[in-house]
């Protein structure tokens, strides 16, 4: 890649930070990789499309390194889910024989699997000794007949944010507008009942969750095209342009995909959020707004209504177990909000939110929720955590899978809420699982044990302190029927 297009990728026109500083997004700094590389944030991006043949052109380590950190779900092809690599070697490339090598992948992924097209992730190696993976892939694609798309994304370009836009725009200029949508099924529209396409840009259905959502949106007449690129396949990328709305799940990682779908097609855009139940409504009435359809409109107002009229009764015993507890949220970009403003419904108080990788609109939000004076954290050290933990008395560290341990080692509850989580949290539905997993995490015996002396420090005939906490009301507990609902 030309140094002039990252440069314009840097340089986005709809992103805050060049309206700021007007110099675009920060540029990385020479040896710095915390936090993920162009080639990690790119693969990231596009590995949830679930037919297609993921070929990492590279060393072994950088697949290793990266494949399948993201807890993803599919409803059908698992092809994602099998790193394949070029694996080159010192001899590799000495000898030249990277672009000899790639070819012969690629030959062997669209014979051995038939995918639905190839993707091929370039990487520093190389990038650095030249090898052209265009033509390659351009070679290929006509030699089998099967689409096969160059990702130059290597890692040296730069940090984890502009391999997610380099992906989007891979995306938005070599698939985008390949075939036209499948029609709408015979019988399905009629008396006011229109179906309106729409695409979700920056969703990747961690843990399931964007199948909390779906059924509301098929319910409301919003056919959904693509999920880029969630549970997503190759033929609905193609036909992203022909979508009436996009919305920008809580990221603006791929906020360049959503401008230009907007600059090519016209098609309006919006940035929401699926976490916590105010926001989930709105994120459904800002569909309806978008689209000029009253009778929309009148279906939204209805299933916000029902929804939310049935989770607050689903929601009311949780919230009794819930009420006082206080939180430490540390997690970046668009989280730093989002959940805060999930775990306000809930009834927890947020005492603080990390900031490391949010924008200064996800900053003026987090001010929103929490109050001009809220804590936000940039350093998020060890010691600097759990020195902010019991300053605020929090009852729970609620962060990503890296600082696990921290939370462990300092004996204090702990929950995931990263991409490496097990439970989707998502849409009304998931409402109801963060509380229950808060519920059990906070509630586990394990702390009482871990935090008493052990039985052998004891004083002889002195009584074992470890026990469990005492069981909620009767009137707090869920009940049979809410257990269910927390788990469908």
């Amino acid at each position: 890649m030309k140094q002039k297009d990252i440069a314009a990728l840097l340089d986005e026109p709809a992103c805050e930070h060049n309206q700021k500083a007007k110099s675009g997004c920060a540029k990385p700094k020479p040896g710095a990789t915390a936090g993920g590389c162009a080639f990690d944030g790119a693969q990231i991006a596009l590995l949830p499309i679930v037919d297609v043949a993921h070929i990492v052109h590279g060393s072994i380590a950088c697949a290793g390194s990266a494949w399948d950190n993201r807890g993803t779900r599919s409803t059908g092809p698992e092809l994602f889910k099998l790193g394949m690599t070029t694996d080159l070697t010192e001899q590799d490339v000495i000898m030249g024989r990277g672009e000899k090598r790639l070819f012969h992948g690629i030959k062997q992924a669209i014979e051995t699997y038939q995918p639905a097209a190839v993707f091929v992730y370039n990487t520093c190696v190389p990038a650095l000794i030249g090898d052209d993976i265009g033509a390659v892939c351009k070679a290929a694609a006509e030699r089998w007949g099967t689409p096969v798309i160059p990702v130059d994304a290597a890692g040296f370009y730069g940090t984890k944010n502009l391999g997610n836009r380099i992906a989007g725009e891979t995306m938005v200029k070599q698939v985008c507008g390949g075939r036209e949508p499948d029609p709408v099924p015979a019988g399905v529209e009629g008396d006011g009942f229109t179906v309106h396409n729409v695409n979700l840009i920056g969703e990747y259905n961690i843990a399931g969750e964007l199948w909390h959502v779906l059924p509301l949106l098929d319910e409301l007449g919003l056919r959904v095209l693509c999920t880029l690129s969630g549970d997503a396949r190759f033929r609905e990328v193609q036909t992203m342009h022909r979508a009436d709305v996009n919305m920008m799940v809580c990221s603006k990682a791929m906020i360049n995909v959503a401008r230009q779908l907007q600059e090519r097609y016209g098609t309006p855009w919006f940035e929401g959020s699926f976490y916590g139940v105010a926001d989930m409504s709105q994120a459904l009435r800002d569909f309806a707004r978008r689209i000029d359809d009253p009778a929309l409109g009148a279906r939204t107002e209805a299933l916000i209504a029902r929804e939310e009229a049935r989770l607050r009764a689903a929601l009311a015993p949780w919230r009794e177990r819930l009420a006082g507890k206080r939180a430490l949220l540390y997690t970046g970009g668009v989280k730093s909000w989002s959940i805060v403003s999930a775990l306000q419904d809930l009834g927890l108080t947020v005492v603080a939110t990390g900031t490391k990788k949010s924008t200064e609109d996800d900053k003026a939000r987090i001010r929103a929720l929490m109050g001009e004076d809220a804590p936000m954290i940039e350093d998020g050290n060890p010691r600097a955590l759990l020195d902010l933990y019991k300053r605020h008395d929090a009852d729970v560290m609620i962060a990503g899978g890296r600082n696990m341990y921290t939370a462990l080692k300092a004996r204090i509850p702990f929950l995931d809420i990263n991409q490496e989580r097990e439970f989707g949290y998502a849409g009304y539905a998931g409402m109801l699982e963060l509380a229950r997993q808060l519920c059990v995490t906070l509630e586990s015996p394990i702390w009482a044990a871990v935090r008493s002396a052990p039985p052998w420090a004891l004083p002889a005939g002195a009584p074992d302190t470890a026990q469990a906490p005492a069981a909620a009301p009767s009137s707090a507990r869920p009940t049979a029927e809410h257990e269910a609902a927390s788990h469908a």
